[in-house]
């Protein structure tokens, strides 16, 4: 019932506020994770327990500069605005704030204000905001911990059948086959990698991912999901090579490129999967 302006004027104010959010979670889930893993660890070994103080959770404890401790106010945290006017700096302590904090707030809200545009405000569209948001924080992690939470990718595949009962994206029969195999798909190669090689060429995270994909949009997506995740992924890999940025050995996230080929097809799926067929 709103006017298409006041729509996507909500949409962006919604997408920086969740995006502010989303740094949090990126920040300090992991380290949650990390700290519950080392107390189970010490409690199975029967050593002491855990003595490193548990790190703030991701709805309480204030936000405060990494480099001094300040406590940062609420108008120091308002999105994207705050830290154009601190110029990247620490109000406090002068340090510079990482770019990636506006960063993930923008592009929260212009991906939110794409699927609602593509989607309008239907039960595909408000999904598909939840799925996008999800990704994001999905990303953030697995960037910078090389680590995609169960807590997250399982979430993701069973929300994706439910909603497929209804038919939201597909039918239920496509959704069950994608979850299947969207997850032996790398299952498969995975393992045909490591007998080749002796290594890991990906975290089981990544076929979690891709179950959830597959959940959601049916297995019909799939190939091309795999296809453009590999091909982005492998394009920014040669790049950072040829920089000199990494070395051939340093692996890289793998969850990311599949996250946005994800999206890809929740936006633009239809004209990728006719596109595909019509190929192949």
């Amino acid at each position: 019932m709103l006017h298409p302006a006041t729509l996507y004027g909500v949409a962006v104010v919604l997408g920086l506020l969740v995006g502010s959010f989303l740094n949090v979670v990126i920040l300090r889930y992991p380290a949650a994770l990390m700290h519950q893993w080392r107390s189970q660890c010490h409690e199975l070994l029967g050593q002491e327990p855990e003595t490193q103080q548990a790190p703030p959770g991701i709805a309480t404890g204030r936000s405060r500069c990494p480099a001094c401790g300040h406590g940062i106010a609420w108008y120091d945290n308002i999105p994207v605005l705050s830290w154009l006017l601190l110029r990247g700096r620490c109000r406090s302590c002068d340090a510079g704030i990482s770019v990636r904090y506006p960063l993930v707030e923008a592009l929260t809200a212009v991906l939110t204000v794409i699927v609602l545009w593509q989607l309008g405000p239907t039960p595909q569209g408000l999904a598909g905001i939840a799925l996008t948001w999800t990704l994001i924080a999905a990303s953030g992690i697995d960037l910078d911990h090389q680590l995609l939470p169960d807590q997250i990718t399982l979430p993701l595949v069973w929300a994706g059948l439910l909603l497929n009962i209804f038919g939201i994206y597909t039918d239920l029969q496509s959704a069950v086959i994608g979850a299947i195999a969207g997850y032996l798909s790398l299952w498969t190669v995975f393992h045909l990698f490591r007998l080749a090689t002796g290594k890991e060429g990906m975290g089981f995270g990544d076929f979690k991912l891709l179950a959830a994909i597959g959940a959601w949009f049916g297995w019909q997506v799939l190939p091309v999901v795999v296809l453009l995740a590999s091909a982005v992924g492998a394009a920014i890999g040669l790049l950072l090579i040829a920089a000199r940025r990494m070395g051939r050995e340093v692996p890289i996230a793998f969850g990311p490129f599949l996250a946005a080929a994800g999206w890809l097809v929740l936006v633009y799926g239809e004209t990728i999967t006719r596109l595909w067929f019509h190929l192949y």
